[in-house]
């Protein structure tokens, strides 16, 4: 059965926005598009008047917008990872506004010669996309995911504009030293979107946030818990063990732990180590064999290595699921789960895997670490880390009152 054919306007709004994106819209000539579509020009001005008419159509009846948005809405249940959620959305964006340099410049460049219904139409366009977002973040805010004190279609605009700028910059200039790549400047957007407009929700078992998006409160768990959780984990699986002894004992997030290799792993008699790398960042995090007073092991006999040398895979990952494939964030959360089945916080709450590495910065600066080497561990500023200043500090009070109580007047 043959496809239906396409009708004359179809093909000009085709035609058209392959010449706005192949030479601009201001090089592009009527004649061009009219034989590029096989129809007669005055077809094209029977249909839409002029070439800004034929732009003002191809503005509203692009997809482009819609697609992108509606994709992101899919990811909004469940909720799943936040940050990558928009990584993605922001990465999209930009890919769909490179395969049309030119027409972007041209909309940059020459839209005080628009009429006022292209321009409109561009808006409307951006509005739509700012819909879609806005729509995004209100579903994960209202799931409890994330906390937030702006209204989400602010947050949308807010995202949606510095991704514009950064195609504009782009696209229109050159040898900038704005950031190092495309995923530089991708990774410190979300960073910068989340941590200055979000935090997220303490109560939600989902590690959403990548390590260096720091929270406002921090929320360490009491050291009883994580001898429970840990206890918990060591009688399912070595595996599992590992798994709870590197969140506890490095301070590491889901995603980090996602992307360890076994050749990250450094050990000998006087420690050992876990090599982390992130964009733009390569740093090395200490495996504590002390863990909030009581000891796991050695340096070269502890949960983490007894796991590894335990592997008969071939598989390079440090920590693999059932099929031998390397472990998934969400695999990592609902070991998480399984490990506190039955056990809460002192707040009443079943204890969210982020607590995991708040617990661990506590406990670093409880210990004589200063801020300064913790930001080097953690890839954090010292701003981001003064939360967990406070809560230490606090601990350290609270511990002297104690000791105080114990002395005879």
């Amino acid at each position: 059965m043959s496809s239906q054919p396409i009708s004359a306007r179809q093909r000009l709004i085709q035609s058209a926005l392959e010449l706005f994106t192949a030479q601009g819209v201001s090089a592009t000539t009527t004649r061009q598009i009219s034989e590029k579509a096989e129809v007669n020009e005055v077809t094209l001005f029977r249909n839409f008047g002029n070439k800004h008419g034929l732009l003002l159509a191809v503005l509203e009846e692009s997809a482009a917008f819609k697609n992108l948005g509606e994709s992101l809405i899919r990811r909004a249940t469940p909720p799943g990872n936040v940050y990558q959620a928009l990584k993605d959305y922001a990465s999209d964006t930009l890919q769909a506004l490179e395969r049309v340099p030119e027409f972007v410049r041209s909309v940059v460049g020459e839209a005080d010669q628009y009429p006022a219904e292209s321009r409109r139409a561009l808006g409307r366009g951006l509005t739509e996309a700012n819909r879609y977002v806005a729509q995004y973040l209100a579903t994960v805010i209202q799931q409890g995911d994330l906390n937030t004190y702006l209204p989400a279609e602010k947050l949308a605009s807010f995202l949606n504009g510095m991704i514009l700028g950064y195609a504009v910059i782009e696209f229109t200039s050159e040898f900038h030293e704005l950031w190092e790549n495309r995923d530089d400047f991708l990774d410190n957007l979300v960073e910068l979107f989340l941590h200055g407009a979000m935090s997220p929700s303490l109560e939600s078992t989902t590690d959403t946030l990548p390590r260096s998006v720091i929270t406002k409160e921090v929320a360490d768990l009491p050291a009883s818990l994580v001898h429970a959780i840990l206890r918990q984990a060591s009688k399912l699986s070595l595996q599992d063990y590992a798994l709870a002894y590197v969140l506890f004992g490095a301070g590491l997030s889901p995603k980090e732990i996602v992307d360890l290799q076994l050749s990250h792993q450094i050990y000998d008699t006087q420690g050992h180590f876990l090599q982390i790398t992130t964009p733009g960042l390569v740093r090395q995090v200490p495996v504590n064999q002390w863990i909030l007073g009581k000891r796991y092991g050695s340096y070269t006999n502890n949960p983490l290595i007894k796991w590894l040398k335990s592997r008969k895979d071939s598989n390079t990952a440090m920590f693999i699921d059932e099929a031998g494939k390397p472990i998934s964030e969400l695999e990592i959360t609902r070991y998480w789960q399984t490990w506190t089945e039955g056990l809460l916080t002192p707040q009443g709450q079943p204890p969210a895997i982020a607590q995991a590495q708040h617990t661990w910065c506590v406990e670093m600066l409880m210990r004589g670490m200063s801020l300064e080497n913790l930001s080097i561990l953690t890839g954090c500023d010292r701003t981001q880390l003064q939360p967990y200043a406070k809560r230490a500090k606090e601990k350290a009070a609270l511990e002297q009152a104690t000791r105080l109580d114990h002395k005879p007047a």
